[in-house]
């Protein structure tokens, strides 16, 4: 059971009204055993499949040592082996005899593990053949096979982690850049779950002043109190709206942003994507309509990871495939966040061109002059001249045959998603779409709190909406969260973490 659950017990039974209904308590605590361990014992392959060098099963729970005891030899017993040690043996089918594999095994004893329980982890040649076997045999054994994400998810579980510590977990496994990585460190390490703690307890503290004055209403004190607690409620408003901000931009280092690249035939889009890339991803000739269908390239760009989609020559054609390649360049530019659209230097600004910007028109767009090695400076400047009826529309001067204006490119594609810059090392940054709409809810809460004492409500009617925003802060963290929020959650998370 989550230590957390315990250290607010006062505070859900005390300040959310079951102290004075019976029927409340219950309630409390029947939320509270549903978090309550399983005595199954859970084991799971915890690297990817393939063929590789090492492949890992991992086992936790109360039975894990004496699963592991009846498949694995050493020098040993294994009820000597040391916890958190690395032992050199053999996984042994006991009903015939038949060694598995020969294993490197780590026993480590609860509570300081990942999942707070009894944990072995088997590390076996990476063989898949050889690891379901390994894990098949644990299984008979007497092991379940684990859920996905249960094992993070006893974590949280049995306190070793909270909510919005193992939500970051996935998002470790899953960032795509450094930035992206040390955002989820630092949520992981709980920089995020510091600030809304923080923010919920002055928002408790608030309370338990709250219902001092109702309780007590003979001392007289309430107006002084309400102005004390609307100060309080300003404060902390102001704190959850300055984590809230910082979501767009963790958004950008956890998902990061689609670009599409667009243009007429044979403007060089091709082109643009390998020199991004630095390879040879896409094929480049000379004859318009090479691209038939979408090639897509992720490229770190500041720190944010961005999806580059080579789209098809936007162009009347009688060619049925080309069709196809042009509608869903369509489409994938509209769906697009950026796009960024390619003009020949050679040809100058063509009505192909022009009706592609028109389509664009309500989109974040770049415009890209290639080929600028291959043309004369009075025609791109016209160009230049033309592209300025666009408002907000970088543009950018290039050739991709040396490279020229990738720098600029970079730095116009920064300049419309990313305010400032990115530091994840110094900031809490929330990336998570739950944790955006939870914080503004409880900002909403505490606008309301604010605008009742505004208004002259009794400080019983304020103490409403702040319960409410202390509630909000608490699924955050799993101090006050449903079980089919956190069933959901890591449902999202693979098998073997």
């Amino acid at each position: 059971m989550p230590s957390f659950i315990f250290a607010n017990l006062d505070y859900n039974i005390k300040y959310m009204g079951a102290e004075k209904n019976s029927g409340g308590m219950r309630q409390a605590m029947q939320d509270m055993e549903k978090y309550q361990t399983s005595a199954d014992t859970i084991a799971a392959i915890s690297t990817p499949f393939g063929t590789g060098g090492i492949g890992i099963v991992r086992i936790s729970g109360p039975e894990a040592f004496e699963i592991a005891a009846r498949v694995f030899l050493s020098k040993k017993p294994f009820d000597q082996l040391c916890s958190h040690t690395v032992t050199h043996g053999r996984i042994v089918d006991p009903a015939d005899g038949r060694m598995l594999d020969e294993v490197l095994l780590v026993k480590m004893e609860g509570p300081k593990t990942f999942t707070a329980e009894d944990v072995v982890e088997i590390d076996c040649h990476g063989g898949i053949t050889l690891l379901k076997n390994v894990l098949q045999l644990v299984l008979r054994q007497g092991a379940r096979a684990a859920e996905p994400g249960e094992f993070t998810k006893r974590a949280f579980i049995n306190g070793r982690m909270d909510l919005a510590q193992a939500e970051a977990v996935i998002d470790l496994i899953n960032a795509k850049t450094d930035e992206g990585t040390r955002a989820a460190a630092s949520q992981l390490e709980g920089r995020l779950s510091q600030s809304i703690r923080s923010a919920r307890k002055k928002l408790i503290g608030l309370i338990a002043q709250m219902e001092a004055v109702v309780d007590y209403p003979e001392h007289d004190i309430e107006e002084l109190t309400g102005d004390r607690i609307y100060a309080g409620v300003q404060e902390v408003k102001g704190e959850l709206e300055n984590i809230a901000e910082g979501f767009e931009r963790g958004r950008l280092i956890r998902e990061g942003i689609s670009a599409a690249i667009v243009g007429k035939p044979n403007a060089g889009k091709s082109s643009l994507l390998n020199v991004l890339s630095g390879s040879s991803r896409a094929i480049v000739t000379d004859v318009p309509g090479t691209t038939r269908d979408i090639i897509e390239e992720y490229i770190n760009v500041r720190g944010i990871p961005i999806r580059f989609l080579d789209t098809a020559g936007i162009r009347s054609t009688l060619d049925p495939v080309e069709s196809i390649g042009v509608e869903r360049a369509r489409k994938a530019a509209l769906e697009a966040e950026l796009v960024i659209v390619v003009l020949d230097a050679q040809t100058g600004i063509v009505p192909e061109d022009l009706e592609i910007l028109k389509d664009m028109r309500d989109k974040k767009k770049i415009a890209l002059i290639n080929k600028i090695d291959k043309s004369f400076d009075d025609k791109i400047i016209e160009m230049k001249q033309q592209l300025s009826k666009e408002e907000n529309m970088p543009v950018v001067i290039a050739s991709m045959l040396d490279g020229t204006g990738m720098e600029d490119l970079l730095q116009a594609i920064e300049g419309l998603f990313l305010k400032g810059v990115i530091d994840a090392n110094n900031e809490v940054l929330i990336t998570n779409a739950r944790h955006k709409q939870l914080l503004e809810n409880a900002a909403q809460c505490l606008e309301q709190a604010a605008n009742a004492h505004l208004q002259g409500f009794a400080l019983d009617l304020v103490t409403i909406d702040i319960k409410e925003s202390a509630e909000y802060l608490g699924q955050i963290t799993g101090e006050s969260t449903s079980e089919d929020v956190v069933n959901e959650i890591f449902s999202r998370f693979c098998i073997g973490k």
